[in-house]
């Protein structure tokens, strides 16, 4: 076919909304860029997309195949074929432009950087993924401006390439199954969950242009979703409202501007212009919830993510934790937001490797949690596609993974010792007495609040030592006394020890039976982080305020302000907090005075000029004792201020006069009776009080008694309960040991059938009653092209290689008629197989589907084969010797060594009247009489039967037809072999007509 010209790109947008000139197109290096993945049987798929796309979509186009270094490719030519659009080879450092196809040559890799096309050679050593490798370049390079396709394929590749755009918010479309004629590529792709779109190759442009021209015309999105004040934020509110209703997750604690992201690629793919719109559209369609929800809870990851981060916490971390282990302890894990387990596994490899080298034996305990349950499910499978070869060492691969066609499925060993959980980790209860806590990506997603909850929460769940492991984007932010930093580039940290108090303050999750928040304030951290205002607050309470002491109800010291040592003096004898100990003379009666009168009456209470002694001279002060009653904190606590008296301008005379009068007699009798009387009035009140105490004491210990006798019988029942809970702990420990036995068997069990099947290398399948997979053996893939990710959906739509395709129908009459079906059936490839089908019947005799054995019969029908032409060639050459004597005119047969008749022509059954048929296997001597008598005829050939020789005999009369005929006989030998003959060819010879 030749190819088109390429037309000038002046023509509209195919859309009716248009966009920006390919002009400013050209110079804008944001332009989209799709990278397009296919392999086997891919051609079909990329002339199918290459054909709709529109001339002027404004996108570049890079294709990634698989293809040998040492093949020509001859795509570029191929694609120029089907499309207008300038189709050429990658060059090694050329920009892309806008409307152009890129093809990767062979045996190539290719990754892009600021537009520029980076060229490499496939490394021959290891495993190519060159679609994996481009997309993650991609993603890195164009964000939400790129796009993967992924078309038509086997194998993997392109699966770990897809989430990293998804990671950057770019735009995931997959080829439908059907449609692809292999589908392997496209299967692990949808299998991830991560694909957008899943459709024909001929209806992915429209999509991509749609997508594209949607989000350059409408920029008021982002605008508006990345600058709007959060008061104007309310639609932002009404989706979590949405999400929380429909899912049980609160989003509202994740960062608004990644949230924000999300949905803003959701209203793209949909073509909503404005977030109220959205909001009606979530509520009218619960698909877009699980989509949208599924958007939020991207999780990109990979085996070994960052190795370097492993190698450090096993050379900094882990002897440290272990080093204190006793011999059988087990080392607990906890793992959050672990996406679909990668990281989990990858920990415990570590861990096991490093256990391996030492002499003591320790279990592994690891909890992997995550809020997606289709995550944690592909978790516990453990199954995960072949491309994590680039991932994961060969050594590894061998030691801890188990090869099935495409797939790798984690060894048990490992799976074993990991235990996958649906947890949100901000309102359900955390795991304790962890060992290693390994939260990488997590915390960069939540906004700032929640992180200073979640890290106080981290440091209770550690055991004494325990290591906490964050991303390198990750930081601990101010509670740098709760961690302590082992390795600051792959932020690894080790827990410390802290005072009670400063523990008082963590989060626990409301699922929990822990408080959710004490007194924010005592949060570590918070206390250390000053700013300007707080500075000026307390230069101004420093410098204006008189002294002030706050004090509780025993008057003990909570709180100083301001400079105490003119008024408060430490003691004699054991340290003390309480300030009637520790005021100093002329002070203490006075203030007790009035801290009680403010006690009882709730009231400030004033105590004008108070002499007392301080550094060997008197001072005089005014005292104030205020009782607080808000905030709710502070209730029952007072404040004592201690106020200064200033003096007249002749401060020296008025001080001394003041001095001497207080020094006077009449004023120590006076302070006498004044102390005499405060006396009696605390002893007064502290009679009261006593007989107001003995009153309430007599009460509580009424009450006490009734408790104690409650408590009797509550003891009495919980040492009755705890007996019965003894014995129903030893029945679980045997039922527990019992069940572990019969999982052990069933265990030994499934591998005795495992190998088994496996041994009889005959492909079974096993379906359900619907034709749905339930199993199958490794054998089977030569008979239907299954994946893992096949097991549990319909049969009919995994492509297979039967030249017959009634294998459905089949099934359906078995499981209708109860029936067995058996026949031959052969496949593409030209093998043949015997094909049984049976129901599959339950230990109770239910009918819960079929099984299918496919037993290869190959090697027998080509035997067959060989056999029949055998036959056919003896028949032929057979049918060629009758042939040949029906020619001859003379009368001739054929004796074998029992004298009977093998073969004959015409002229002797016409001259023993009789037919052809009826002379096979008969007796030569019973032809005819003549033959019988002849003593002469049967000696010479009894004779010659046992020398091997030929023999002429004597005239024999014949009567044929009533007619006599004078003839003779002559015998010649037809060896088999050289040794005995086994064949004697008669000619008869008509003497009488010779004779004529």
């Amino acid at each position: 076919m030749p190819r088109r010209k390429t037309a000038k790109k002046e023509t509209p947008n195919v859309s009716n909304k248009k966009l920006e000139s390919n002009n400013e197109h050209a110079q804008d290096s944001a332009f989209p860029v799709i990278g397009v993945g296919a392999s086997a049987g891919g051609l079909k798929a990329l002339k199918s997309f290459f054909a709709a796309v529109p001339e002027n979509s404004d996108m570049a186009y890079i294709v990634i195949s698989h293809m040998a270094a040492n093949q020509k490719s001859l795509l570029p030519e191929l694609l120029q074929s089907v499309t207008p659009i300038p189709v050429s080879t990658a060059i090694d450092g050329n920009t892309i432009k806008p409307n152009h196809i890129y093809i990767v040559p062979p045996g190539k890799e290719i990754s892009i950087i600021k537009n520029s096309l980076q060229i490499f050679d496939a490394q021959e050593h290891m495993i190519s993924l060159p679609i994996d490798f481009f997309l993650r370049s991609l993603a890195l390079d164009k964000g939400d401006n790129a796009a993967a396709i992924i078309l038509s394929g086997s194998g993997s590749d392109g699966t770990l390439g897809l989430k990293e755009i998804k990671l950057h918010n770019g735009l995931v479309l997959a080829q439908t199954e059907t449609s692809a004629e292999y589908d392997s590529m496209p299967s692990s792709a949808i299998a991830t969950g991560m694909v957008d779109f899943v459709m024909n190759p001929e209806d992915m442009p429209r999509r991509l242009v749609n997508y594209f021209q949607f989000s350059e015309i409408n920029p008021n999105i982002k605008q508006r979703s990345h600058n709007e004040l959060p008061k104007e934020k309310n639609w932002l509110s009404k989706i979590f409202t949405v999400l929380r209703n429909h899912t049980s997750h609160d989003f509202s604690s994740y960062k608004s501007s990644t949230i924000l992201r999300r949905i803003e690629r959701r209203m793209i793919q949909n073509q909503i212009e404005n977030h109220e719109q959205y909001i009606r559209f979530l509520l009218d369609n619960s698909k877009e919830m699980d989509a949208l929800f599924r958007e939020l809870l991207i999780g990109v990851t990979n085996f070994f993510r960052d190795a370097a981060s492993f190698e450090t916490l096993t050379a900094k971390a882990l002897p440290g934790v272990i080093e204190n282990m006793s011999n059988d302890s087990t080392l607990r894990a906890w793992i959050p937001a672990c996406s679909t387990g990668e990281e989990v596994f990858s920990l415990a490899m570590i861990l096991r490797e490093y256990l391996d080298t030492l002499p003591k034996r320790i279990n592994i305990q690891l909890f992997g949690t995550d809020i997606d349950k289709f995550a944690i499910d592909k978790a516990r499978e453990g199954i995960y596609p072949a491309n994590i070869e680039t991932d994961v060492s060969k050594e590894r691969l061998r030691r801890f993974f188990i090869k099935h066609g495409n797939t790798y499925q984690v060894r048990k060993e490992i799976r074993d010792c990991a235990i996958f959980s649906v947890q949100d980790i901000i309102k359900d209860p955390p795991f304790s007495r962890l060992n290693i806590l390994s939260c990488r990506n997590l915390l960069i997603y939540l906004n700032g609040d929640t992180q200073k909850m979640l890290l106080p929460l981290f440091h209770y769940t550690l055991q004494k030592g325990g290591i906490l492991m964050l991303s390198s984007s990750e930081t601990i932010g101010g509670f740098t006394d709760l961690f302590a930093t082992l390795d600051s580039k792959w932020k690894i940290f080790k827990r410390q020890e802290t005072p009670q108090g400063l523990r008082q303050g963590i989060y626990f999750p409301s699922g929990s039976s822990k408080p959710e928040i004490i007194n924010d304030t005592l949060l570590v951290g918070d206390s250390h982080k000053l700013n300007i205002t707080e500075l000026a607050k307390n230069a101004i309470l420093d410098q204006f305020t008189p002294t002030s002491i706050l004090i509780d109800a025993k008057g003990e010291i909570l709180y100083v302000q301001g400079r105490t040592a003119k008024y408060l003096e430490t003691p004699s004898g054991p340290p003390t907090m309480n300030i009637l100990d520790m005021v100093k003379e002329g002070l203490r009666l006075e203030l007790l005075s009035a801290q009680r009168e403010a006690k009882n009456t709730g009231v400030k209470v004033t105590v004008q000029r108070v002499a007392f002694k301080s550094n060997g001279e008197m001072q005089v002060v005014k005292l104030h004792v205020y009782p607080q009653h808000n905030p709710e904190q502070l209730k029952g606590t007072c404040l004592v201020v201690f106020e200064d008296v200033e003096t007249e301008s002749s401060h020296g005379k008025e001080q001394e006069k003041i001095v001497n009068n207080a020094l006077s007699d009449n004023s120590k009798i006076a302070e006498l009776e004044r102390e005499l009387k405060i006396t009696r009035e605390g002893h007064q009140s502290t009679i009261e009080q006593l007989e107001s105490s003995n009153e309430e004491l007599k009460s509580a210990n009424e009450e006490l008694q009734s408790s104690n006798e409650e408590l009797q019988s509550t003891n009495e029942e919980m040492e009755s309960s705890k007996e019965e809970l003894q014995s129903l702990n030893e029945e679980l420990q045997t039922v527990n040991a019992e069940l572990e036995n019969k999982i052990e068997e069933l265990s030994s069990a499934h591998d005795d059938m495992h190998n088994l099947l496996n041994s009889t290398e005959i492909a079974t399948i096993f379906v359900d009653n619907n034709i749905c997979v339930r199993r199958y053996t490794p054998d089977a893939t030569a008979i239907v092209n299954f994946i893992q990710a096949d097991l549990g959906r319909p049969l009919k739509h995994v492509a297979n290689n039967l030249i017959d395709q009634t294998i459905i129908v089949d099934i359906e009459q078995v499981l209708e008629k109860l029936s067995v079906i058996e026949r031959e059936v052969m496949t593409e490839p030209g093998k043949w197989f015997h094909m049984r089908i049976i129901p599959y019947r339950t230990m109770d005799n239910h009918l819960d589907g079929a099984v299918l054995t496919f037993s290869s019969i190959d090697e027998q029908k080509k035997v067959q084969d060989k056999l029949q032409t055998s036959i056919n060639e003896r028949e032929a050459a057979w049918n060629l010797a009758r042939s040949i004597f029906n020619m001859s005119e003379e009368p001739m047969l054929v004796l074998d060594n029992k004298k009977c008749v093998v073969l004959t022509n015409k002229a002797f059954a016409d001259l023993m009247q009789l037919k052809q048929d009826e002379i096979y296997g008969k007796n030569f001597n019973r032809l005819n009489r003549v033959f019988k008598e002849n003593d002469d005829l049967n000696s010479k050939l009894e004779k010659s039967y046992e020398n091997g020789k030929g023999f002429n005999s004597k005239i024999l009369e014949i009567d044929s037809s009533g007619r006599i005929k004078r003839m003779k006989i002559k015998a010649s030998i037809i060896h088999a072999a050289e040794t005995l003959p086994y064949r004697i060819l008669l000619s008869i010879i008509n003497v009488q007509d010779k004779a004529e």
